[in-house]
């Protein structure tokens, strides 16, 4: 005779199973092997309320092997998180709720997108940042506020993956102690034994990253596994990392422990074999008994008990606190972006040639005071990138009220750990490095335009102006890279007021990631520059003929280029318009009247210049224009030199002018 708990996990495998195989598409081996694990967590362990998935003190859970995705369906199913059976058996269809991997946003219940192996693991690392700092800025004493753990599984894959070391790494050092992971350990990854690839001794480099290590020989073991859970909890000094033995495809005996159960449908005849093997009793796709249903309920109405005391807990803060409320509606529900507008100081500079990361410094600091939720750092850059919060102490262990966060040399990481700070809620994340580097970012930084997270890129040093450094240092094709991803905004300011923009919007969208891409060498304050940057393009300094001869389009440190050469071509009777274009992503979001103002259609001389690559720009300048732009690599050398080298000089924007005007 089965227990209730034995049936309760098998149904999240036989669920898994069946989903998969009615898709005839998806990953059933992780499902049948982690669903103990999963199971004991979150039915006795995991703090979340079923009738209101956004409680702020939940504890999270995050999937990181997202292409085991049945078996969060599953559990949000048993649950009663608001998946149905129908959505089950919708399962990798057109619009369902059960897309193939998790997708935040898309799904109640799903925390983070995942899918890219160890993304998840870096997302959780953030989501754990956030609760720490949360809790040193919020909590007093006897009102434990902000109390949450953070809960990540994930497989071997999620642990080859560069990623996930560099976020544990810095992970221990922090002593992030309400973060658990679970290792769901088989041994199998999609090429056969992990031997042929991944043979280290993983529990050794873990606890060489500062964390307690754990773990539990049989992975179908309940006890074990919440003893492991228990003693994690217990280490108030060190995240920690549970090994949890499996057998991947467990239950199914043709493919039990082999490559083969990772990621194609088991067949029908396996699946019955698979219900035979669990004791299942019913044939028909898709059935749960009545008993295994009422018992999944009794657990998610003991989760919601643990929401309504803290309830009770937060409403006697607010009361006993009334400061500390309004701050936390800073936090989790403030909205800068009127009073921001109206904030003469925030936009205000002084009329002299700076660099445009500096400026961002200037503003971010101005912006720390007026958005408490800001945090963030660099990857160990602050001092380049000029991101560091002055007076806002750093993020240590120790000091978790700290807002200067020292992500060392670890851009991947830190760009999931912005993703997963924005994720928990409460923050407003930046992360910052040489824009040379956002390479290294690019795959989470998909991940936040993906699930519509507001994380601000501080990226500088934006081209050939890098100079001596040279080519290796030097930004060429990474601004096309990042205007090609949908839902992203690039901003290239170039001045103070657009640069001002640039930070306006960044703080205040809601459901987009940005960029700002910034200078290291000085930039005029420039006549013209105004607020409709945040229209992503605008006229700066328009023709005094109704029909401008051509029209010069620029971003960032080429505006002023644009506009000397506007100054030489009128002493040559030629009148051109100039178009600044710091973010075309929000130019083209713009109504179509409002583009063919700024870009009329019956001008057909048109010269974009920007010293990257000129990807992108035909869209603007037409079969009859031109585009001045990088089409190598850069060179080491001052960075006047390598202007004038490449042509990035007015005179030779007037003479590409006067060559279309012949």
């Amino acid at each position: 005779m089965r227990t209730i708990d034995e049936m309760s996990v098998n149904a999240l495998r036989i669920l898994a199973a069946d989903m998969v195989q009615k898709a005839n598409s998806g990953h059933p081996g992780l499902p049948l092997g982690a669903a103990p694990a999963a199971y004991e967590l979150w039915a006795n362990h995991m703090n979340f309320n079923p009738a209101d998935l956004n409680w702020e003190n939940r504890d999270r859970f995050i999937l990181s092997g997202g292409h085991g995705s049945s078996l969060l369906y599953a559990l949000l199913h048993m649950f009663g998180c608001g998946l149905t059976k129908e959505d089950l058996m919708n399962f990798r269809q057109l619009d369902s709720l059960t897309p193939g991997h998790p997708e935040y946003g898309h799904t109640a219940g799903v925390e983070a997108t995942t899918g890219p192996l160890g993304a998840g693991m870096s997302m959780a690392v953030g989501m754990a940042i956030a609760e720490a700092h949360l809790a040193a800025v919020f909590n007093k004493e006897n009102y434990p506020v902000v109390d949450h753990y953070t809960y990540v599984l994930g497989g071997d894959g999620c642990m080859m993956e560069g990623i996930s070391s560099e976020a544990f790494s810095l992970a221990g050092t922090l002593g992030l102690s309400k973060l658990i992971v679970f290792y769901d350990s088989n041994q199998i990854s999609i090429e056969g034994s992990t031997d042929i690839a991944f043979t280290e001794n993983v529990e050794q480099r873990m606890a060489a990253f500062g964390f307690q290590t754990l773990t539990v020989e049989d992975g179908n073991d309940l006890f074990a596994i919440g003893k492991a859970i228990e003693a994690a909890k217990a280490d108030k000094e060190r995240p920690s990392f549970i090994t949890v033995k499996t057998q991947i495809g467990y239950g199914c005996p043709a493919k039990q422990g082999k490559a083969s159960a990772h990621g194609e449908p088991l067949g029908a005849e396996n699946v019955t074999a698979l219900r035979r093997t669990l004791g299942w009793d019913s044939d028909e796709a898709f059935e749960v008994p009545e008993e295994v249903y009422a018992h999944y309920r009794e657990l998610a109405a003991r989760s919601a008990d643990a929401q309504a005391q803290w309830n009770k807990l937060f409403a006697d803060y607010c009361a006993a606190y009334p400061e500390m409320k309004a701050l936390w509606d800073q936090h989790f529900n403030g909205d800068a972006a009127e009073s921001l507008a109206a904030d003469e100081e925030y936009w205000a500079f002084e009329d002299k040639p700076q660099a445009t990361r500096n400026l961002s410094g200037v503003l971010l600091n101005r912006l720390k005071d007026r958005i408490p939720g800001l945090m963030g750092g660099a990857a160990d850059l602050a001092p380049s990138t000029k991101t560091y919060l002055n007076g806002e102490g750093d993020f240590c262990k120790g000091n978790y009220a700290g807002r200067n966060l020292h992500f060392g040399v670890r851009e991947l990481a830190m760009a999931g750990i912005g993703n997963g700070m924005a994720l928990h809620g409460g923050l407003r994340p930046y992360v910052s490095t040489f824009f040379v580097f956002s390479d290294y970012t690019k795959p989470m930084a998909r991940l936040a335009a993906l699930m519509k997270l507001p994380v601000t890129y501080v990226f500088t040093h934006d081209s050939i102006g890098v100079g001596e450094d040279g080519p290796t240092h030097e930004p060429i094709e990474q601004l096309a890279m990042f205007r090609a991803m949908p839902g992203f905004n690039v901003f290239r300011p170039a001045d103070a007021t657009e640069t001002a923009a640039a930070w306006y919007h960044a703080v205040t969208v809601k459901d987009a990631p940005t960029a700002l891409v910034l200078t290291r060498q000085n930039l005029p304050q420039l006549s013209g520059s105004s607020r409709d940057a945040l229209k992503g393009g605008y006229v700066l300094q328009d023709s005094s003929k109704e029909t401008p001869d051509a029209i010069l389009i620029a971003s960032g440190s080429e505006v002023s280029l644009a506009v000397e050469a506007k100054e030489i071509l009128a002493g040559k009777g030629v009148d051109v318009r100039v178009v600044s274009m710091p973010c075309m992503d929000l130019f083209e979001q713009q109504p179509q009247e409002y583009k063919d103002c700024v870009l009329p259609r019956d001008v057909r001389r048109r010269v974009a210049v920007e010293a990257l690559s000129g990807f992108g720009w035909e869209r603007y300048t037409g079969l009859d224009g031109a585009v001045i732009s990088m089409k190598s690599f850069g060179a080491s050398a001052p960075a006047a030199k390598l202007f004038e080298k490449f042509g990035f000089t007015a005179d030779h924007v007037v003479e590409v002018v006067e060559n279309l005007m012949k």
